[in-house]
């Protein structure tokens, strides 16, 4: 299966051994040279038990890994999470 490169992902992904629902997006900033990747976890409580927001985590998808960090958590209970570098889409 050959992936292109994409600058959002919407699908299932895995952190640690729970899977999760995400929503991503990206874009390569020129001032800094790098690719900067963003998005919200859905909500869910085995996430909640396993980690909390400032946690560095490895998300992986079906197109790859990368690893960033939680962040807030929004009223309906999804984490920010947040990484720079190539993407795990």
């Amino acid at each position: 299966m050959v992936h292109e490169p994409e600058e959002q992902y919407d699908g299932p992904a895995r952190i640690a051994e729970t899977e999760v629902e995400v929503l991503l997006r990206g874009h390569f900033e020129p001032i800094d040279g790098r690719f900067h990747w963003w998005g919200r976890i859905a909500a869910d409580e085995r996430l909640d038990a396993e980690h909390s927001s400032g946690s560095t985590v490895t998300l992986v998808t079906p197109h790859g890994q990368a690893k960033g960090r939680l962040s807030d958590v929004d009223p309906w209970g999804r984490y920010r999470i947040a990484g720079t570098g190539r993407p795990p889409f």
